[in-house]
């Protein structure tokens, strides 16, 4: 009997231990689902306190001690709270042992050493799935993901080879940059800094080294597959990213529809579901409530959940408030990112009590039952990888208006499911919400998208078997 394919999957977060994004939920739904399927999925994380705290009985198997710049790095072994995939944590507290986050500190500044940080995790992926590798377990694939665990493709190459090796890009715009002069330092031969290899206008790129020396890539939807072929979205990667399209592929995150089912969630206030979708309405009058909204039935409710950035398309919406409030809407805004942009939408909340609610920072129940809650949730990023609450906002009902891009381009169904436009402006997404508005009046056509929305499958189910069709062909 064919044994089944082991692959070790080396990230930097994972839900429910740790998370800043979406890298956490593809990290702690995909290996599980992977293994539903046969594949002996296995996690590689570092040590930071919320994952030794997390894990299930974790227990030293191994120790590294002659890895360069380092000391003596411990290995534990354990288990994931809730999926029981087992996970791999590189215990090494002088990196990881941090008051503030995985990647920044209490004060929101990147951590100085993170090159030295992020090349250990991509070191130990490397030994494990290479030929001295201390375990009994021995991946057939290394796969990586984002910039943090892309070093690992590169230490395997110069070390002696091993494991096949695949990266995923979840978002090219980070790509983990760092002077020259710590490729030596780092363990990298002098030779890697080149064009091809490492080197990256001038510096060391950790992505890069992923993408050069991986066996395949793969991203998080098939259109953004080919936009960062394109100089718009390539972010100076594109060239490479071309010369390496036969060994590229796309493939759409799911999502957890355990934790994502309106008609089992434990953070709404109502249950509901496509064929009984009553509860919803009350979601929403719940809602206006706790935000301090005011409790009509009849004003159109925007959702947006965000990081504050440049990238995520908010100033667009900023520009649009005024005439989208002006029609009676209300806004219901969570997120944290950019001082500019969270002033903007606290001024703009100020400025409209009871119309606009702007709550600073993260709250995972608050998430969910605005997801529940609003008619339509605003999504018009500059560029989109995959994006997740696009998908989370048509379980629950609420039809999403977004730009056509990635993944949003790849899961919204314009005038079917949500609402999409083209051109990248103000004045475009403007359209879009005005034909959302018309929507909302036709309650017999805002019945019939929300049924087809809430209808939608985006389960892991059909990307783990991607990947593991993908995983097979690397193998053989």
């Amino acid at each position: 009997m064919k044994r089944p394919i082991s692959v070790l999957f080396a990230t930097s977060e994972a839900r429910p231990l740790i998370k800043t994004g979406g890298l956490a939920d593809v990290s702690g739904a995909l290996p599980g689902a992977l293994r539903s399927l046969g594949v002996d999925c296995r996690l590689l994380l570092p040590g930071y306190h919320n994952v030794i705290d997390g894990v299930i009985n974790p227990r030293e198997v191994a120790h590294f001690e002659h890895i360069p710049g380092y000391g003596i790095v411990r290995l534990l072994e354990a288990t994931m709270p809730g999926s029981g995939t087992p996970v791999y944590v590189v215990d090494y507290p002088w990196h990881y042992l941090r008051p503030g986050g995985p990647y920044q500190d209490t004060h929101g500044k990147d951590y100085p050493d993170s090159a030295w940080r992020f090349a250990l995790l991509s070191r130990v992926a490397a030994l494990l799935s290479g030929p001295t590798s201390p375990l009994d377990w021995h991946p057939d694939i290394m796969h990586c993901h984002d910039w943090q665990t892309a070093l690992a493709p590169a230490y395997l190459r110069f070390g002696g080879g091993g494991a096949a090796s695949l990266v995923t890009i979840h978002n090219l715009a980070y790509q983990g940059i760092f002077p020259p002069d710590m490729v030596e330092p780092l363990g990298l031969p002098a030779a890697s800094f080149g064009i091809e290899g490492v080197e990256y206008y001038g510096n060391l790129s950790f992505l890069k080294a992923g993408l050069f020396y991986a066996d395949w890539i793969t991203t998080v939807s098939p259109s953004y597959a080919l936009e960062i072929q394109q100089p718009l979205n390539g972010m100076g990667m594109q060239g490479l990213l071309t010369d390496r399209q036969a060994h590229l592929t796309g493939i759409l995150n799911g999502i957890d529809t355990t934790d994502w089912d309106p008609a089992s969630d434990p953070h709404l206030p109502h249950k509901f579901s496509q064929r009984g979708p009553a509860g919803k309405k009350r979601c929403k009058q719940v809602l206006q409530a706790d935000l301090n909204l005011d409790p009509k039935a009849e004003a159109p409710l925007f959702g947006i959940i965000s990081r504050l950035t440049h990238q995520k398309g908010l100033d667009w919406i900023l520009q649009i408030a005024e005439n989208l409030l002006a029609q009676g809407s209300q806004i219901a805004l969570l997120g944290t990112g950019d001082a500019l942009l969270e002033n903007a939408f606290r001024g703009l909340a100020a400025s409209h009590p009871g119309s606009v609610s702007a709550t600073i920072g993260y709250d995972e129940g608050l998430s969910h039952r605005i997801e529940a809650g609003v008619d339509f949730f605003l999504m018009p990023s500059r560029f989109e990888p995959c994006g997740l609450n696009q998908m989370y906002s048509q379980r629950y009902g609420s039809l999403p208006i977004v730009h056509a891009t990635g993944g949003l381009k790849d899961t919204v169904e314009d005038g079917v499911t949500g609402f999409v436009f083209h051109e990248a402006a103000p004045h475009a997404l403007w359209h879009a919400v005005q034909r959302a508005l018309d929507t909302f009046a036709d309650k017999t056509a805002m019945r019939r998208m929300i049924s087809a929305a809430m209808g939608k499958d985006y389960s892991w189910e059909k990307s783990a078997s991607a990947y593991a069709g993908l995983y097979d062909s690397l193998v053989l």
